[in-house]
């Protein structure tokens, strides 16, 4: 039987290699009583500037007379919990069409990954293009402001995350997160992501792991099909029975006997379409705001006072939280030692996000700093006031903005003053095309505008000098989470189309890679529980 040994505090000078060693003092034993030792867990302890230390949590094995003194003992030891294999069911029924996947994003990469492995050989349809062409269509628009609306940070081969910091966290129990994060590592990711508390990827190495995952589906026997955009299904007496897609040769029937839906939160005309389909859906809360930029080193000395710059400790995160009146204003998507970039995908709107190389060495770090939207600020009783409204303040931050996407930013001391900024200081704008600055107020509703000036000044007193007055705040971010909610059953299809499962973070499901993958394996094994896999 193995232990499991928490909290094994270690400080920033010691080496890994010294863990057993630690361990041992831990247990009141002697190092050779440690049979074998595996790390499991790693997080930073910061509460304490003075005292930063890595806690970590190992799995042991002692001779059977050691363990039961260890467990006696107990405070930090505990069994090691059994370990068992989650039990997939597979479907009698023979498949009578391909499976079609909709959307290459986390939940339908995962979802067809699944099925490929599993014999099922599905049809993934994206409407972007492959993360290679994706990457340099995307720089391109950094540089020139040309968009590709078919081809940009949301749309594309990996979905909105490739060009994320690349986030692992989620909070979701579900032990598929940890199948998740097996199989990111397999296919190129950082191992220390099995291991760590606050784990990512990075942009530079998520581009390589979703290409591998896609070489891997054709591998066993899935077929992807770019620049193909769903727009249409066919039903038999509310039963799927093929999608219509747009291809460059036109528009095509693809026979089928389920299709996973897995657009992500961006595919504003995919909501359009499944209203007008007569597909159930609702309006949802959820939050926008802007993105904030301060210096990475700022962040680093407030976070880890005499230890910042320390090699193992690398550029620094922070979680904030505060309110504005009854509104929650908090933190997202923080991208330490990274840039704020432009994620639009359709002519004439503003959409800002944030993106970390695997390093997180960029000059400053950034965070979205939103506000909770909800039924108070649109018609809740139709299903797309939340897309609308999202929609508009795009728009409105495009014409603060003048055009070619050079969007709306301001110095934190200005916006706190409530005065327009005419420059910028010591902290430089990192998002391209490039910005202008202006009045954010004058693109944002009262209660979003007030929330945010609430926000910062809260987390100043929090973190010190996140309300520094050269710090750079830009708008909009707008994409946060999706507003709108397609409803499903209790097994995962749309009540008004069996066959159809809408998954993933598109679907209002899911927030993050993790859980929109998790979301995305699920899908794909109501389906597998119905058919059987191909001959």
């Amino acid at each position: 039987m193995a232990l499991i040994l928490s909290e094994l505090k270690m400080p920033l000078h010691a080496e890994e290699s010294s863990l057993k060693e630690f361990a041992a003092r831990a247990l009141n034993m002697s190092e050779n009583a440690i049979l074998s030792l595996q790390v499991k867990r790693i997080s930073l302890d910061a509460r304490k500037k003075d005292d930063i230390c890595f806690s970590y949590t190992v799995e042991v094995t002692l001779s059977k007379k050691d363990e039961a003194r260890a467990l006696k003992k107990g405070g930090r030891v505990a069994a090691a919990p059994e370990k068992k294999a989650r039990e997939l069911t597979f479907g009698t029924e023979p498949l009578p069409a391909p499976i079609v996947v909709v959307g290459l994003g986390p939940a339908g990469l995962f979802a067809a990954y699944t099925l490929a492995k599993y014999g099922y050989k599905p049809i993934v349809i994206e409407r972007g293009r492959d993360v290679d062409s994706r990457r340099a269509d995307v720089a391109d628009f950094w540089k020139t402001g040309r968009l590709n609306e078919s081809s940009n940070a949301v749309f594309g081969e990996g979905g909105a995350g490739t060009f994320s910091d690349g986030k692992l966290t989620t909070r979701i129990k579900d032990l598929r997160s940890h199948d998740v994060v097996d199989i990111l590592a397999q296919y190129g990711a950082p191992e220390e992501i099995r291991v760590m508390a606050k784990p990512h990827i990075g942009t530079d190495k998520l581009v390589s792991v979703v290409k591998n995952m896609r070489l891997a589906i054709l591998h066993m026997g899935g077929e992807v099909r770019f620049e193909t955009r769903f727009c249409g299904v066919e039903r038999q007496s509310d039963r799927l029975t093929a999608i219509y897609a747009q291809t460059p040769a036109g528009r095509e029937r693809i026979p089928c006997a389920a299709c996973i839906l897995a657009t992500g939160h961006g595919a504003s005309d995919t909501y359009r379409l499944l209203s007008e389909e007569g597909f159930l859906m609702q309006a949802k809360p959820f939050a926008m705001g802007v993105r904030i930029e301060h210096p990475r080193e700022l962040i680093d000395r407030s976070q880890y006072g005499k230890f910042a710059g320390h090699p193992r400790l690398g550029a620094a995160e922070y979680h904030l939280s505060g309110q504005s009146g009854d509104r929650g204003v908090y933190t997202f998507c923080m991208c330490p030692g990274g840039q704020v970039v432009a994620c639009s995908s359709e002519q004439g709107g503003i959409v800002t996000n944030g993106m970390s190389h695997y390093a997180r060495n960029a000059e400053n770090s950034n965070a979205a700093v939103i506000v909770q939207v909800d039924e108070r600020d649109y018609d809740n009783s139709d299903p797309l006031a939340g897309l609308r409204f999202r929609e508009e303040l795009e728009r409105a931050a495009f014409r603060l903005g003048g055009g070619d996407f050079v969007a709306p930013a301001a110095q934190v001391g200005d916006y706190l003053a409530g005065r327009t900024s005419k420059g910028f200081g010591s902290v430089k704008p990192s998002y391209t095309p490039g910005v202008k600055p202006s009045d954010l107020s004058a693109c944002l509703p009262d209660f979003m505008a007030a929330g945010i000036r609430d926000g910062i000044r809260a987390f100043g007193r929090k973190l010190k000098g996140y309300d520094m007055p050269e710090a750079v705040i830009t708008a909009v971010e707008s994409r946060t989470s999706a507003p709108v909610r397609i409803l499903r059953n209790e097994l995962g299809e749309a009540p008004t189309c069996s066959g159809f499962y809408p998954a993933g973070e598109g679907a209002g499901y899911a927030g993050g890679i993790v859980s929109a993958a998790v979301d995305g394996m699920r899908a794909a094994e109501r389906v597998m529980e119905k058919y059987k896999p191909c001959d």
